[in-house]
């Protein structure tokens, strides 16, 4: 007889590595048991490891379908419970690209999409900084998602895409006329700041594309992404932020 059958188990006690046998079975794609722990009517389904992980954040974490869909069918599972850095199985999800998973998730309106962890990253943000367009998508989807929120440094979303190239995904969150192309970090540097610097000319002319960006705002040091471009060499970049020369020169 399986030890999940029998009365008088305790299968809500944590193992010696931390985990209950639910979370354990939910975090390895045990389908079948997880299934037959959810039917013991002794079981807590929400009940974390001590790291603060559920079962439903470990089934998401690793990308297990099947796991998620039994949980998410649980009316005592909060979706939105933290573990103790103060990520959600949505963030675990988004981080690992789990693009299955997030629909799941995104697909109640329970589900927090803008909860950010301890540094004020919201799971837009990493969806961006990973380059996850999908994911990216889908969350805008959601008529409560904040495109702009910045984590603790003051850097939004569109910031870190531009910053690390990701086009598809600049151009996702240019597409949203709520999306403020100029919002500075901390430090006063933009996303076209960022992506001068770092030579991505195709984000830099889509940035360019909205009549709203400015390209002559200046950072903490009183520098332009035209100056960031010319130290780094970016030629292709500098040709596109260069005023055209009929702007700059009267005719003889």
């Amino acid at each position: 007889m399986c030890l999940v059958e029998v009365e008088g188990c305790d299968m809500n006690k944590r193992a010696s590595m931390g985990d209950t046998p639910l979370g354990w079975a939910a975090g390895n794609g045990r389908d079948g048991v997880v299934e037959l722990l959810l039917g013991r009517h002794d079981i807590d389904p929400d009940k974390p490891g001590e790291d603060g992980r559920t079962p439903l954040l470990w089934a998401a974490q690793n990308g297990h379908e099947g796991a998620v869909k039994m949980l998410l069918g649980r009316d005592d599972v909060n979706p939105n419970e933290l573990d103790r850095y103060e990520q959600t199985p949505l963030w675990y999800a988004i981080f690992n690209g789990h693009e299955g998973v997030v629909k799941m998730l995104l697909g109640r309106n329970d589900v927090n999409p803008n909860e950010p962890d301890r540094y004020e990253q919201t799971p837009l943000w990493y969806a961006a900084f990973k380059g996850r367009e999908g994911v990216v998508k889908a969350l805008l989807g959601r008529d409560d998602v904040n495109p702009n929120h910045p984590n603790k440094y003051g850097e939004t979303p569109l910031w870190w895409a531009a910053r690390k190239g990701h086009e598809g995904v600049v151009k996702t969150l240019l597409e949203r006329d709520d999306v403020n192309p100029n919002k500075p970090d901390e430090d006063g540097k933009t996303p076209l700041l960022w992506a001068a610097c770092n030579g991505h000319e195709s984000v830099v002319r889509l940035l360019l594309g909205r009549g709203d960006t400015d390209p002559n705002m200046l950072d903490s040091q009183g520098r332009t992404p035209l100056l960031f471009a010319t130290e780094n060499g970016h030629a292709g970049v500098i040709s596109l932020l260069q005023p055209p020369i009929s702007a700059t020169h009267s005719p003889a």
